[in-house]
């Protein structure tokens, strides 16, 4: 079937919060604080000026406000000299921690590429259960493999002599070189964020608005947000529903709203939720001029702090702040049609459909505006 004082601590942060809205909205953030930060800052208690001192200052003032001021030499700013591509990587993973045994599992994985210029952005996903070759991670004690996308993290999570503490890190870094070897693109910088903090974020921001495209019951959710009861046969009880038009959605009710995959589309129709909500976070975070706002920052960096378990990418603050012109209307959703695979009459998992994979070398070349001029089906408009 088909389917359609800024220390290096608080750069991470601001990175983490950019990560986590498609690695862009805080880029903005992030770079005002450094350019806003005073270069000298006044002694801390009042100094009496003796006259001697007073008159020379005044006879400073004078001379400057007469005599032409010195040029300064220009001093670029960081991330002058990156022009693009970028490409980086956004994973959501549930880590159901309390489950013995488990260890994390890619549920969303998420790409968006900024091609030269840093103007424009092209955000797509990659179904969980896309078969792919992972490489080989001795790390991890793995030796490589065709299997299902989502257990290059799991794969890589392991650590040797350790079976109950896995390594979210060290599974990002093999899920990392298996997306750059299908896609063909090099990954620069990336995050993966548990679920269990999305909704905090959401909430640090005062919810989020944004279409729902269709009816989407809640296998997960009651309609007051407690979780429902499983039973025998499945969950039970009353759910929630989240019917199709403009909806103002808080933080539990967008979380759930983007993980549900057992409505008409399937897995595709969740990835194409999860890309809506994304862009819809970044949008309200350059909408609402968080850059202006120093504590209200600080208060959605402590939301992330628990969702948050890595972020990567060398030069933070460089690519921070390239990043930080990209308007945001500037995003191209992107959805790419697979089927699912089969053998011997049992599932194995899904492929992208020649329309789909075609997309990928399209954007490597820098032609993704013609190849969706092409294929406008592959836009996705909500």
């Amino acid at each position: 079937m088909v389917h359609p004082s800024a220390s290096p601590r608080r750069w991470r942060w601001g990175w983490a919060v950019l990560a986590a809205v498609v690695l862009i909205a805080a880029g903005t953030v992030t770079v005002t604080r450094l350019v806003g930060r005073p270069l000298v800052e006044a002694p801390s208690g009042p100094v009496a000026a003796s006259p001697t001192a007073t008159a020379a200052a005044t006879a400073t003032a004078t001379a400057t406000a007469t005599a032409p001021a010195p040029t300064a030499s220009p001093t670029p700013p960081p991330g002058a000299d990156i022009t693009g591509p970028l490409t980086l990587l956004l994973v959501g993973v549930d880590t159901r921690v309390k489950i013995p045994g488990w260890v994390p599992h890619s549920d969303a994985v998420l790409v968006l590429h900024v091609p030269r210029g840093l103007n424009r952005a092209y955000l797509f996903s990659l179904p969980r259960d896309l078969l792919v070759d992972i490489p080989a991670f001795p790390k991890a004690g793995y030796r490589g493999g065709r299997t299902k996308l989502t257990h290059a993290m799991s794969y890589g999570a392991r650590v040797p002599g350790k079976p109950k503490q896995p390594s979210a890190a060290q599974g990002y870094e093999l899920l990392r070189s298996t997306v750059s070897r299908y896609t063909g693109l090099k990954i620069d910088a990336g995050a993966v964020l548990t679920f269990g903090g999305f909704d905090g974020l959401v909430d640090a921001l005062g919810g989020v608005d944004l279409y729902v495209d269709q009816r989407v019951p809640s296998k997960h959710r009651r309609p007051d947000g407690q979780h429902r009861p499983a039973g025998a046969g499945g969950y039970v009880g009353p759910q929630m529903v989240y019917e199709k038009g403009n909806r103002h959605l808080n933080g539990w009710q967008a979380l759930d709203y983007a993980r549900q995959r057992y409505i008409p589309g399937g897995d595709y129709s969740r990835q194409r939720h999860q890309q809506q909500l994304v862009r819809a976070l970044a949008r309200k975070i350059l909408s609402q001029g968080l850059a202006r706002d120093p504590e209200r920052l600080q208060r959605v960096v402590r939301a992330l702090g628990a969702a948050l378990l890595y972020a990567g990418g060398e030069r933070l603050v460089d690519l921070a702040y390239a990043l930080g012109g990209l308007p945001s209307n500037a995003f191209t959703l992107v959805g790419l049609p697979g089927t699912g695979v089969g053998s011997g009459g049992a599932y194995r998992g899904e492929q992208l459909l020649p329309l789909g994979r075609g997309f990928l070398p399209a954007l490597r070349a820098g032609k993704a505006d013609a190849y969706l001029a092409a294929h406008p089906q592959l836009r996705i408009r909500a």
